[in-house]
């Protein structure tokens, strides 16, 4: 084989495949060679296939642990294929780096191979297992949650009340710029692409109707309960979460305090009053938002495009938007609370908890408002 010279060594060869094998090296034996010089080395034993091996080493200037490990390798490989091999050379310094090796670690194999996957039906078993117990697990906070708020109901002196005026105000009050300035936006955009179409038809009275309905059925209630889950649903996952890594948790319970009820209710209570009142923000700043469209583009007079609005609502769809708020802020605050009791960990798990809490709660908001549009279907007609 002839000399090959890489960045930081060189290393040399001579003999016949068949023959003994002299191998010469010099320079530096790093890590940043690494890679070429176990190809380089490992070359000989097995492309050569020399009667014996013996590596000079006395040429080496520098050598670290992955230099040493290299040289290692290709002792261990040579004995497996039954050639004889010797270390020439060897500085006292380089012989307790290389005695530091653990020559046994070596050889033995990896615990899983890296290019081995489990089989695809092993993977979705694992996934099912996991959906499972995730399941039992909300199920199980479910029926604490319930059996809290129902101490509660008949105990009203053991809600803290002042967390739940601090966490409307944080939820409420907090939110209700955003809430109110994308409802505005989604009205001013519902009401002039309506217009673009129903324009060819001289129906330009009829898109106070469609905002209206589409805002106060199904937008107003979905699209406030989805903006609290990012803002609210993620902070409470967050804040119970940090309680749980630093055993703030734990010590409320060392003291006697039930978590749920102590950390758990204020939040769903104060969810539950104040996602409500936030789609009906959401709701009268859509229209206001198709208002301005009708006054300035559909020659719309304010009287006109409020009484249409008012036309074309009912009660029913009114009261039923505000079931709808009310549940989808127990789903919010619920799967919230959930995501923070269950976080293990340090900062990363926190961050998971609360990444959980927003994807599964704006799950649960579509899966909830898709069965509450077929429920509310029949029993409209």
């Amino acid at each position: 084989m002839p000399e090959m010279n890489h960045r930081g060594y060189r290393l040399h060869v001579e003999g016949a495949p068949g023959a003994q094998a002299a191998v010469r090296l010099e320079g530096r034996l790093a890590l940043e060679d690494l890679k070429a010089l176990m190809a380089d080395l490992q070359a000989v034993p097995v492309k050569m296939k020399p009667r014996e091996i013996a590596v000079d080493v006395a040429g080496v200037e520098y050598l670290d642990s992955a230099g040493a490990m290299a040289l290692i390798e290709m002792e261990n490989l040579s004995r497996s294929l039954g050639i004889p091999f010797e270390l020439l050379g060897v500085s006292e310094k380089d012989h307790g780096l290389l005695c530091l090796i653990d020559r046994e670690a070596l050889q033995r194999p990896p615990l899983r191979p890296e290019s081995e996957r489990p089989a695809i039906v092993v993977r979705l078993g694992e996934v099912a297992r996991r959906q499972y117990r995730d399941v039992l697990e909300i199920m199980t906070f479910v029926g604490e949650l319930v059996a809290a708020l129902a101490y509660c109901l008949v105990h009203p002196r053991s809600i803290r009340w002042e967390e739940v005026k601090f966490y409307m105000k944080r939820a409420g009050a907090d939110g209700l710029p955003i809430v109110a300035l994308i409802s505005l936006l989604l009205g001013l955009i519902m009401a002039f692409m309506s217009s673009l179409q129903l324009k060819q038809f001289g129906a330009n009275l009829y898109v106070a109707n469609l905002v209206t309905i589409a805002m106060v059925r199904e937008l107003g209630p979905i699209m406030t309960a989805i903006l609290v889950a990012g803002r609210s649903g993620s902070a409470f996952a967050a804040e119970i979460g940090t309680m749980v890594v630093n055993d703030e948790v734990n010590a409320l319970v060392t003291m006697g305090f039930d978590p749920i009820r102590f950390l758990a209710v204020p939040k769903v209570l104060a969810a539950m009053v104040v996602v409500p009142i936030l789609t009906v923000y959401a709701d009268f700043f859509a229209i206001l938002g198709g208002l301005i469209v009708g006054i300035t583009g559909l020659d719309l007079t304010a009287f006109t495009y409020i009484q249409q609005t008012k036309s074309s609502i009912r009660v029913f769809d009114f009261a039923t938007s505000l079931v709808k708020a009310v549940v989808f802020a127990m789903l919010i605050s619920g799967i919230g609370c959930q995501r923070g009791f269950q976080v293990r960990g340090g900062a990363e798990g926190v961050g998971m908890s609360t990444t959980s809490a927003v994807v599964s709660a704006i799950f649960l908001i579509i899966v909830a408002d898709s069965a509450f549009a077929i429920m509310l279907h029949y029993v409209r007609h």
